[in-house]
């Protein structure tokens, strides 16, 4: 029996392993079973395993970008005096770990972030940020998501972020909200 989530790549598709967070190719025909559809990006299983799919590559999916707007370019925006803070943590809280489908805000995941202002009005935000485990090979690409999604708010020049392993994350950092989502209370 077929569900809704059931698909057949039309076409080879680059995908991230989970969770290793090594670079793949799946090959058209195979077929996958959409898990999640969160902050732009899909998390299928095949019969190889758990990958994450780019919201760039949905058309592979006969599926549209879920939940987002396209990204915009903070460049294009004119915009004077610091960032909005609360646009920051915003566009935090479209980004999600493939494996759990609660946004690295809610799961207690960011640290912090520091905005500081460069010459002509330009602003760096430096962002920490941990992992739900240190060997979880995803890091990278949910930094590089971070990171994308915080060049979006006007103002922002650059962003940094930084993984750290002190503290070390535990699931009482999850938001209330998040461990509803997650079924904790």
């Amino acid at each position: 029996m077929k569900t809704s989530n059931e698909r057949i790549l039309t076409r080879e598709c680059e995908a991230t392993m989970i969770p290793a967070g090594e670079k793949i190719y799946l090959p058209a025909n195979t077929k996958v079973i959409i898990t999640h559809r969160l902050g732009g990006n899909f998390t299928i299983t095949s019969d190889w395993g758990m990958f994450r799919i780019a919201g760039k590559d949905a058309d592979a999916l006969n599926e549209l970008i879920p939940d987002m707007e396209p990204l915009a370019s903070s460049a294009a925006a004119p915009h004077e005096g610091p960032p909005d803070e609360s646009a920051l943590w915003t566009q935090l809280k479209t980004v999600f770990d493939p494996e759990i489908p609660v946004n690295i805000v809610d799961l207690g995941l960011v640290y912090s972030l520091d905005i500081q202002e460069n010459p002509k009005n330009h602003y760096t935000v430096y962002m920490t940020m941990t992992l739900t485990a240190p060997g979880c090979g995803m890091g990278p690409a949910i930094a590089e998501d971070a990171k994308n999604r915080l060049l979006t708010v006007p103002g922002i020049q650059n962003v940094e972020v930084e993984i750290v392993w002190n503290p070390p994350w535990n699931q009482s950092m999850i938001s209330e909200e998040g461990k509803m989502q997650l079924g904790l209370i």
